[in-house]
């Protein structure tokens, strides 16, 4: 019976593992698109910014300092899309020069909270058929047969506990 439950157990982390590179693939895709809807805001601030002399560092210091609320509040939002439109584009550097198993490892340090969510939303669980979700699916099967080695090593001192205590009673 426990080999059952640990041919389970494996056959899960297993497929599970296995579809963290198809996972950071989509996120890719995804990555892509944002970084293309974030960068036309940005050449739309840009060219409003060129319209009246100013560079987008100054249009944005312009907002920031401004007395209106709701233009410096704007003006903190844009500032926080340039950022977070660079981080994405080094991101996407880092995972177009990247192997097939470093881009999990960017995935997984650098992912974009925002863009991670909408991803794992729509995530579609695909058959593992490239070299890392292989590899992958070997790693989580062989993380669920170490799970359950280790499960079965910590029972094993309850067990002869267990058998010692039923030899006292009789």
């Amino acid at each position: 019976m426990l080999r059952i439950i640990m041919l389970a157990v494996m056959l899960v982390t297993g497929g599970t593992a296995s579809q963290l590179p198809e996972f950071a693939q989509q996120y890719r895709q995804r990555l892509g698109g944002t970084i293309d809807a974030l960068a036309e805001v940005m050449a739309d601030f840009r060219t409003d910014a060129e319209s009246f002399g100013l560079s987008p560092d100054e249009a944005l210091q312009r907002m920031r300092g401004g007395q209106d609320l709701f233009i410096r509040q704007r003006g903190d939002t844009l500032a926080r899309t340039q950022e977070r439109l660079e981080k994405l584009r080094r991101q996407q550097l880092a995972m177009a020069t990247a192997g097939p198993f470093a881009r999990i490892v960017i995935f997984a340090e650098n992912a974009d909270p925002a863009l991670a969510k909408a991803t794992a939303a729509d995530f579609e669980p695909a058959v593992p058929v490239t070299t890392e979700g292989l590899a992958s699916a070997g790693l989580g099967a062989f993380a669920g047969l170490l799970l359950m080695r280790l499960l079965q090593a910590a029972g094993r001192p309850l067990k002869r506990i267990r058998l010692r205590r039923s030899h006292m009673r009789r």
